[in-house]
């Protein structure tokens, strides 16, 4: 190849547009010149967002900004995104910077799985950050406050402050001796073990004592857990019993399982029914004793002749007795 002049600004031209391209990938401008969707987000304040900064999705970048428009009370922002960045319809734009002197960007949030894809150019909502002027306004604020606030309390003023304090002091100081001699004389008797406060902390009487107590409340526990396991038993046995019942086992499963005894009890019934009816209607031997008077005048006729003969036999001797009921009954 010839070292010419042309051949000199050839190479010259390819290294500048490959610089060039690594540049804008590494800026994010690489989206220009890639295939995908675009996308609109209305903002109240761009926050100096500029074409060419990087669009991200997650903090992964999935496009850049194209244009930054005034469009009548707010600014239109449109987003140019890679093929494979989905964007819903519930997703937010919000405009943040990547730390306090940091690049500005714009950060898209996934939305629901079940919303829909946004259109080619749809609108999107949006989400306000608060201005970083607007936050280094608060601080420097808030820093001349506490200058303010530490410069009112120079030693003259804090003097100001302590003066009522120190005059309390200096008022009270002989009660305020009273009371510290008192406090230090009731922590000397304490401390021996005097009064009741000091039996308290010098003698282990009261430690042995709750030592007791707590010891009676673990067995009072004890017993009552077992109460409650043998409650638990006695829980599980009628289970076990209505269980064994509703399966029909035993008499009282069979009685509430088995219709035979409400089977043989209801024939029973419906037997003595007719036994009564045929009595009611003097059928049958029990019916004709029931039913017919002529047995009844019988047994009251036997009745007078044994009364009169009863009546006779009274006033008779033996022999005459013999004679009477032979008459009587032959």
């Amino acid at each position: 190849m010839k070292n010419t002049l042309e051949t000199r600004l050839g190479v010259f031209f390819a290294l500048t547009l490959l610089a060039a391209a690594l540049i804008l990938e590494m800026l994010g401008g690489g989206a220009w010149f890639k295939g995908g969707h675009h996308v609109r987000a209305l903002f109240s304040n761009a926050q100096e967002l500029k074409a060419g900064d990087p669009v991200k999705m997650a903090g992964v970048i999935v496009g850049a900004v194209q244009k930054v428009a005034l469009t009548e009370d707010k600014v239109e922002v449109t987003l140019k995104l890679y093929r494979d960045a989905v964007v819903r319809t519930d997703s937010k734009a919000t405009i943040r910077f990547q730390g306090l002197m940091g690049q500005n960007y714009v950060s898209i949030s996934f939305g629901q799985p079940n919303a829909p894809i946004v259109e080619e150019n749809g609108l999107i909502a949006s989400a306000e950050q608060p201005d970083l002027n607007a936050i280094m306004t608060k601080l420097d604020n808030v820093a001349s406050g506490i200058e303010t606030v530490t410069k009112s309390f120079s030693g003259e003023n804090f003097s100001h402050l302590l003066a009522p304090f120190t005059d309390f002091m200096k008022e009270n100081n002989p009660k305020l001796t009273a009371i510290l001699g008192n406090i230090q004389a009731i922590t000397t008797q304490i401390s021996d073990g005097k009064g009741t406060v000091g039996e308290l902390v010098k003698d282990d009487a009261l430690y042995k004592s709750a030592l007791a107590t707590v010891t009676n409340f673990n067995a009072t526990a004890l017993d009552v857990r077992g109460v409650v396991q043998d409650a638990k038993g006695v829980v599980q046995t009628a289970k076990d019993v209505m269980a064994g019942i509703n399966e029909g086992r035993g008499t009282a499963g069979k009685l509430v399982k088995d219709d035979t005894l409400y089977k043989e009890t209801t024939t029973a019934a419906t037997n003595l029914k007719e036994i009564l009816q045929k009595i009611n209607r003097g059928q049958g031997a029990a019916g004709k004793l029931v039913n017919d008077e002529s047995l009844y005048n019988g047994a009251k006729l036997s009745l007078q002749k044994a009364d009169k003969l009863m009546d006779s036999l009274e006033d008779t001797g033996p022999l005459s007795v013999v004679g009477v009921l032979a008459n009587k009954l032959f």
